[in-house]
C-alpha cells in the first residue's frame, strides 16, 4: 500500500532460519514455500489493480546464528538447509532471492552455492541479491572489509550486491560511496532508520521517513544505486516517503568491469593482482614440497607454528600464500583442512590453494570466505580434469593459475607454451564463462643451471612465452614459480639468479611470481659485473666462454648482499619486542623473550607497563578500524599466554 515495488518473505509460524540450523529440512522447504505463495497472492492483487506497475516478491535468506567462518556449523550442514529454505521460496514463486543481513562471508558464499542448487531442483531460476551488513566498526562481523566482500560477491556471479541492517543511511553514506565507484553490478541499499536507543527495553530508531527519503534519493542520484528500501525500524511511512522521492529517477551509470582491477580476497582484505610495482609475490614458504621447515612441522602436526610461517610471510611483504600440504601416506584433506581452518581466519592474505586433488580442492574452497586463488589448472589428464576445476573455481568464485602443460608434458618452446595457454584459455573462457583476468598463466621454466646443453635456452623461452600469452590472450596475466629457473645451485648463487631473473621477467611483462620475499636482492643492489654474469647466463651468451661456468666461479668467491632485516625481532629492545609480539598476536616462542625481560623486571611490572601497553595500542587500532575483531582475539590470546 505504501507503494513498494517488492516485499520480502520468509515464513509465517517458525522461521525456516531457525529450522535450517537443526536441519529439519521438510519443515524449512513447506514453510518456505507456503510464506511464498501467501506473499505472491497479495503481490499478483496489485499487479492486477495497475498493470502499469507489477509488484514484485523477494525471497528472504536471513543470516542464521551460526557463523560457518567460526566454525559454528559446518559449509555441507549449512548448505542442505539453506537448499531446502531456497527451494521453497522459489517453489512458492518468489521472483528474487535476497541473500541478506550476512555477517559472514563464507556464510553468504553458501547461501549463493545453495540458491544455484535449489534453482535446479526447483527446476526454475530467478535473480540473487547478496547483501551483507557492515557495522559500526566499519566492518562485517567476522571482520571483512566491504573492498574484500565485494570481489568475492562479484566473483560469484551474484546479479546485485548491496548492503543492508546494522546502521542507518547516514552511517552508510561512505560505504554506499565505494559501492558506487568500484561495484559492477546493480547496488542494493536497504538501512535501519538510524541507529536503535533502548527505551524502556524496547529498541526505538529516530530517523524520519522524510530523511530515509532524502538519504535514499541521493544514493540514486549521487552513488548510482539501483535499488533502495527500509530495514529494521522503517515503517510503511518510511517506504511511502522513499517511493515518492525515487520514483522516475534514473540511476548514476554502472562502472563497466575493469581487467586491471581484478582481486583476490581474504576473509579480511582484498588484493588486487596488478601490483604497482610488479609483482604480486605469493608466498612459497608455506608449501611443503618446498619449504623443509614447513614440511617438519606438518609432519609434527605443529599447526600454530605453520600459522607463525604464514604471518612472517605476511611481514616479509608476500601478497598471497601458496598453501600446500601433499606429503605421501598422509591425509591432505585432513591436513589442509586442520591448516586452512587457522589460516583463514588468522591470517589477513588471500590463499593459493596448491593442490592436484580434486577432492582437497573443493573441501579446501568450502573453507574459504574470500576469493581465492586454485594452483592449478593443466591439461596433462586431457580435458576432463580441466573441466572440473573450471567448474569449482565458476561455483565458488575462484581465480585460476594456468600451467602451460598438455598431454605431450610441459611444453617447452615459447610457441608451444603460447598453444597451450590458447587451448586452456578456451576451456575456461569460451567454455565455462571465467573472466579472462582470473587467469593467471605459469609458462614454467627449467633449470639453467644444470650444465645441460637442452636446458641452456629455458629461461629465454619463457621469458618470451611471457611476452608471447600478455599478447595473444589480452586481459590474462602471467606467473611465474621462480625458483625453478635456479634448481641444483648453491643458495647465494640462487638468490642471485633468481633475483635478476625476476627483474628480466617483469621487463617481459610478468604479472605474479611464486617466492620467498626475503630471499628477492634488488638488482640496484648488485654489482655492475654481478648483472653482466647473470645475465649472460639467462640469455646464453658465449662469446666469452661458458656463461653456467663463469657465474658459478664469480659468486662462488663472492660476497653475499646482507638483504635489509626488516623486523628484526632481535634488533629490538626487549620491551618493544614484547609489545610487537602482543599487537602482532605472536604468542609461539614468547616465553624466551619473557624470560629475558625477567632478568630486568618483576612479572607485574611486565604485565602493567609493556604487556598492558601492547593490548592499548591493539584498543587504539581496532578502535581506528586498522584491525579487525579475530586479530583483536589473537593479541588478547597472546596476552593470556604471556
Amino acid at each position: 500500500e505504501a507503494g513498494a515495488d517488492v516485499v520480502e518473505t520468509n515464513s509465517f509460524g517458525s522461521s525456516p532460519v531457525v529450522l535450517v540450523e537443526y536441519a529439519i529440512a521438510d519443515r524449512a522447504h513447506a514453510l518456505s514455500k507456503r510464506s511464498a505463495e501467501l506473499a505472491r497472492r497479495v503481490a499478483d492483487d496489485f499487479t492486477a489493480r495497475d498493470r502499469s506497475r507489477p509488484r514484485f516478491v523477494a525471497g528472504s535468506v536471513g543470516p542464521t546464528t551460526k557463523l560457518v567462518s567460526l566454525g559454528h556449523i559446518s559449509f555441507d550442514d549449512q548448505r542442505r538447509g539453506f537448499v531446502e529454505q531456497i527451494r521453497g521460496l522459489v517453489e512458492g514463486g518468489v521472483d528474487l532471492i535476497q541473500i541478506e543481513t550476512s555477517q559472514d562471508l563464507l556464510q553468504t558464499k553458501c547461501a549463493v552455492i545453495a540458491a544455484r542448487e535449489a534453482f535446479r531442483l526447483a527446476g526454475r531460476e530467478v535473480p540473487i541479491i547478496a547483501q551483507v551488513t557492515i557495522e559500526t566498526t566499519g566492518a562485517m562481523l567476522v571482520g571483512t572489509e566491504l573492498g574484500a566482500a565485494l570481489p568475492a560477491l562479484e566473483a560469484l556471479d551474484v546479479d546485485v550486491v548491496g548492503m543492508n541492517c546494522a546502521l542507518g543511511p547516514d552511517l552508510m553514506q561512505e560505504h554506499v560511496r565505494f559501492l558506487g565507484q568500484a561495484a559492477t553490478r546493480w547496488v542494493s541499499v536497504l538501512p535501519n532508520a538510524g541507529l536503535p536507543r533502548n527505551v524502556g527495553g524496547v529498541a526505538t530508531y529516530d530517523l524520519s521517513p522524510e530523511d530515509l527519503a532524502r538519504f535514499g534519493k541521493s544514493f540514486v542520484v549521487d552513488f548510482g544505486v539501483s535499488m533502495v528500501g527500509g530495514c529494521c525500524g522503517t515503517t510503511p511511512e518510511h517506504i511511502r516517503a522513499l517511493a515518492e522521492a525515487v520514483r522516475g529517477l534514473t540511476p548514476r551509470p554502472r562502472p563497466a568491469r575493469e581487467a586491471e582491477k581484478a582481486q583476490v580476497t581474504s576473509l579480511y582484505s582484498a588484493v588486487t593482482l596488478t601490483q604497482d610495482p610488479a609483482p604480486l609475490i605469493v608466498g612459497e614458504r608455506t608449501n611443503a614440497n618446498g619449504s623443509k621447515k614447513f614440511r617438519e612441522l606438518l609432519l609434527n602436526e605443529s599447526w600454530e607454528a605453520m600459522v607463525e610461517m604464514a604471518k612472517d610471510q605476511v611481514h616479509e611483504g608476500a601478497h598471497v600464500l601458496d598453501v600446500c600440504t601433499a606429503y605421501v601416506g598422509r591425509d591432505e584433506v585432513r591436513d589442509m583442512t586442520e591448516v586452512l581452518r587457522r589460516f583463514s581466519t588468522q591470517v589477513a592474505l588471500p590463499i593459493c590453494v596448491d593442490t592436484t586433488q580434486l577432492d582437497v580442492l573443493e573441501a579446501c574452497l568450502k573453507l574459504l570466505g574470500g576469493r581465492a586463488l586454485i594452483n592449478s589448472i593443466n591439461l596433462e589428464d586431457g580435458e576432463g580434469k580441466a573441466d572440473r576445476i573450471c567448474e569449482l573455481a565458476r561455483t565458488y568464485g575462484a581465480a585460476l593459475v594456468a600451467l602451460t602443460i598438455d598431454e605431450q608434458g610441459m611444453a617447452k618452446s615459447a610457441a608451444r607454451k603460447v598453444e597451450v595457454a590458447r587451448r586452456i584459455h578456451e576451456i575456461a573462457v569460451g567454455r565455462w564463462g571465467l573472466p579472462p583476468e582470473a587467469l593467471l598463466f605459469d609458462p614454467l621454466t627449467f633449470t639453467i643451471g644444470s650444465g645441460d646443453e637442452e636446458s641452456r635456452r629455458a629461461g629465454i623461452e619463457t621469458l618470451d612465452a611471457i611476452a608471447g600469452i600478455k599478447a595473444a590472450l589480452p586481459g590474462v596475466r602471467t606467473l611465474l614459480g621462480l625458483s625453478n629457473i635456479s634448481f641444483g645451485l648453491k643458495p647465494y648463487p640462487r638468490q642471485i639468479l633468481n633475483s635478476v631473473y625476476l627483474n628480466e621477467a617483469i621487463a617481459r611483462g610478468l604479472d605474479a611470481a611464486i617466492l620467498n620475499a626475503a630471499k628477492i636482492i634488488p638488482v640496484h643492489k648488485l654489482s655492475e659485473e654481478d648483472l653482466r654474469l647473470t645475465r649472460d647466463l639467462i640469455f646464453d651468451r658465449r662469446e666469452a666462454g661458458d656463461p653456467l661456468f663463469a657465474f658459478m666461479g664469480h659468486f662462488e668467491s663472492a660476497t653475499q648482499v646482507a638483504a635489509a632485516a626488516q623486523g628484526d625481532e632481535l634488533a629490538l629492545p626487549i620491551e618493544e619486542r614484547l609489545k610487537k609480539r602482543i599487537v602482532d598476536g605472536k604468542k609461539l616462542g614468547i616465553d624466551k623473550h619473557l624470560d629475558e625481560a625477567l632478568t630486568k623486571y618483576k612479572p607485574l611490572e611486565i604485565i602493567n607497563t609493556i604487556l598492558l601497553d601492547g593490548m592499548k595500542t591493539v584498543g587504539e587500532l581496532f578502535g581506528s578500524g586498522q584491525m579487525q575483531l579475530p586479530f583483536v582475539l589473537q593479541s588478547a590470546e597472546t596476552m593470556k599466554a604471556a
